[in-house]
């Protein structure tokens, strides 16, 4: 249970702080999780993005403002973080279907996202396949884009460069270059605190790199890996919400800081054959 309270804090942070700036990392600290994971815990949890949520919170108490003051338009905006009204009227609108104005009128209906709050569910109907296996530091060939800080716009890139190298002949290079006992492609997300967040595509390999490819060590740490198949990219997708919102709460572990690591064993969309694996640590006193 400590880790769902731990993520219940977070989401008490947020309230204390829709008028303030809110800082992702100190969310990620209140929930014992690295930025990166926290936000893919929560996307999965909540089946809504992390600044979605926010944005909906924060339209919600705006709207109970504009009702309930004789605060102007733009006061109101710049009290929630927007200093802009063209961008505050867009972000009420896609919310509430009607602008600011519209909703100071006594008995306009507006939306209501009350805050969340997270709780375990047992389900386990359907079996999950996985181990608990350390592994050493070991090379990764390949190519790399830089990613967001906020994973929800990543969205659109990763699909973006899974199609351009399936398409221009590096996914062949990059088989051509596997000689370790860990056969298949790769997607590694890259997400330490401290670095630039990265997503590579490549292969475990020890020799030269050729022009246009770049290296990454992923460190020694204990993984859960969990094997699936199906159709892409649904059943992988499904996979990840299920190791957060099934497997992880109930595990006994918690993500340790490192990567995540998806594995591609077959190449086939319709029926592919892969792993996904997430660096965990034991929790305390387990």
């Amino acid at each position: 249970m400590e880790w769902i309270e731990r993520l219940n804090s977070a989401i008490n942070y947020i309230e204390e702080h829709l008028e303030d700036e809110i800082n992702y990392e100190q969310l990620a600290k209140i929930a014992c999780c690295s930025t990166y994971h926290f936000q893919r815990m929560f996307s999965y949890m909540a089946n809504v993005p992390l600044a979605e949520y926010i944005r909906r919170r924060r339209m919600t108490i705006a709207a109970v403002d504009l009702q309930n003051s004789n605060e102007k338009v733009i006061d109101i905006a710049f009290k929630y973080g927007y200093n802009s009204p063209t961008a505050f009227n867009r972000a009420f609108k896609n919310i509430h279907g009607i602008t600011p104005s519209e909703a100071k009128t006594k008995g306009t209906l507006i939306k209501a996202f009350p805050p969340i709050s997270f709780k375990i569910t047992i389900k386990g109907d359907v079996e999950m396949n996985y181990k608990i296996e350390k592994k050493d530091s070991f090379r990764i060939i390949g190519v790399s884009q830089p990613l967001y800080k906020e994973i929800e716009k990543n969205f659109k890139i990763v699909p973006q460069m899974w199609q351009k190298v399936a398409t221009n002949g590096t996914v062949e290079k990059l088989v051509s270059m596997m000689n370790t006992e860990l056969k298949g492609i790769l997607g590694v997300s890259a997400c330490n605190e401290e670095d630039e967040w990265r997503y590579y595509i490549g292969v475990a390999s020890d020799k030269p790199i050729d022009e246009g490819f770049e290296e990454y060590i992923v460190p020694e740490l204990t993984w859960a890996i969990f094997y699936g198949e199906g159709s892409m990219p649904h059943s992988i997708q499904e996979l990840e919400k299920r190791i957060v919102t099934e497997w992880l709460p109930t595990s006994g572990y918690e993500y340790a800081n490192g990567p995540d690591i998806e594995l591609y064993l077959s190449p086939d969309p319709q029926n592919a054959k892969f792993e996904v694996w997430i660096p965990v640590v034991k929790k305390p006193n387990n």
